[in-house]
């Protein structure tokens, strides 16, 4: 996919060998690491959205999962922020791609904004069945461990 590889490039240009060792050491989990800041990451998915506007939600759904498939930490938050603002759009569906990066991050760096900025908001904005469905999801998820039991905060930068 063409965003995934501008994401992906501008990531490994933005980064720097200092970074990516310091953040090796304080994150680890078995992850690769470009360098880039957090605010290189989140300039990125901007430009990209810019670059792409056309990106449906599947699209960007798909995105996301591509960006999160190799386990290098940068591409990961880039989906993070990406999804983020997707909020609007993420449907009960999307719970299942959002296990899917839980179950395979690995580290508190990537789980909790994930679940701060993209799973909380989402559960707040569903209603109805969706609503009771999504509850039931991560409930399951707190019982497994894979997310802080809703009533707890998470944090995140």
């Amino acid at each position: 996919m063409p965003a995934a590889e501008f994401i992906d490039r501008t990531l490994r240009a933005e980064g720097a060998e200092e970074r990516a060792s310091a953040d090796a050491g304080r994150i680890g989990g078995g992850l690769r690491f470009y360098g880039a800041s957090i605010g290189a990451v989140r300039g990125v998915v901007r430009d990209a959205r810019r670059r792409h506007p056309e990106l449906t939600h599947d699209e960007v759904t798909a995105l996301a999962s591509e960006l999160w498939s190799e386990p290098v930490y940068e591409r990961r938050r880039a989906a993070v922020v990406l999804l983020q603002g997707q909020v609007p759009t993420l449907l009960v569906g999307d719970f299942t791609r959002l296990e899917q990066l839980l179950r395979s991050a690995g580290v508190r760096e990537l789980v909790d904004p994930l679940v701060a900025d993209v799973v909380r908001p989402l559960l707040e904005r569903l209603e109805g069945a969706d609503a009771a469905r999504a509850l039931r999801i991560v409930e399951r998820w707190a019982h497994e461990g894979l997310v802080e039991p809703w009533g707890h905060d998470t944090t995140h930068d």
